[in-house]
């Protein structure tokens, strides 16, 4: 797994609460709110999660950790989110024309 470096990540991450900020001060202004939205679109392919507060919480345990502790955590995240499978395999039923 590539990781962004961690220069660029606190880069994004500080980008990013700063126009949080500015856009809670002025939620109308639709240039504010563009901007924001596009700081957090660039969190999130950074860290290659769908929400950017799910971004900004990577971000944030990223610089935190230590990269080897961090792909661990993802690791071990991935394999909680897999789907459990019980009983028997399903069969597809087919059609008498599709024997």
């Amino acid at each position: 797994m590539l990781l962004p470096a961690k220069a660029e990540v606190a880069r994004q991450l500080r980008r990013y609460r700063a126009w949080e900020r500015v856009m809670l001060t002025s939620p109308a202004d639709r240039t504010v709110r563009a901007t924001f939205e596009d700081s957090g679109y660039t969190l999130c392919v950074l860290m290659g999660k769908r929400c950017a507060r799910e971004a900004a919480d990577a971000a944030e345990r990223y610089l935190r950790m230590g990269v080897v502790t961090y792909l661990q955590e993802q690791d071990a995240q991935l394999c909680a989110n897999a789907p459990v499978h019980r009983g028997p395999p399903v069969e597809l039923s087919r059609s008498p024309a599709g024997r």
